[in-house]
């Protein structure tokens, strides 16, 4: 290739000139299904995610969780999800932002800024008393961003175990 000439395939995508941060739609749920498995390949996890069982954690009879997406007009770039909390020893509610996603080439752009502050938003509108997040322990970056959007380190005590329900 010619000295100053790009290739294409190196050019980031596009950045949308508008953002917009709002609740996740039944029309949003396949490309928010590809998100969740990007995220999830991203951590060399498998995913089983289908619209079918988002369709029921987001807008089913019992909804479980709740979905923020950063919409950029032609696409999604990137969600947030919500899950409910409860410290019965404090009497306090909680919300846990148990998935914070921004689409490669999109990031450092301040979308992901953007998603915290509206599900910080959105848990206190729902009476909760605080947000709390999880990083992978060597993910240093995720570490340094939450630190920076003012979340604190918590230790992490004593085993979780889980059983099979099925």
């Amino acid at each position: 290739m010619p000295t100053g000439q790009i290739a294409l395939a190196d050019t980031p995508p596009a950045r949308p000139s508008v953002i917009a941060i709002r609740a996740a739609r039944r029309a949003d749920l396949p490309q928010l299904g590809e998100m969740i498995a990007a995220l999830a390949t991203q951590h060399n996890d498998a995913s089983a995610i289908t619209p079918d069982i988002l369709e029921r954690d987001l807008f089913g009879s019992v909804p479980w969780i709740t979905a923020l997406v950063a919409d950029g007009g032609e696409n999604l770039i990137g969600y947030a999800i919500l899950v409910p909390l409860y410290r019965a020893q404090e009497g306090k509610r909680g919300m846990d932002l148990h998935h914070l996603f921004v689409r490669e080439g999109h990031r450092g752009h301040g979308i992901g800024h953007h998603l915290v502050t509206r599900a910080r938003d959105l848990a206190r509108h729902a009476g909760c008393d605080y947000l709390s997040v999880g990083a992978a322990t060597g993910n240093f970056a995720a570490h340094r961003f939450y630190e920076h959007m003012d979340f604190k380190p918590r230790p992490v005590t004593g085993m979780r175990y889980t059983q099979a329900l099925v």
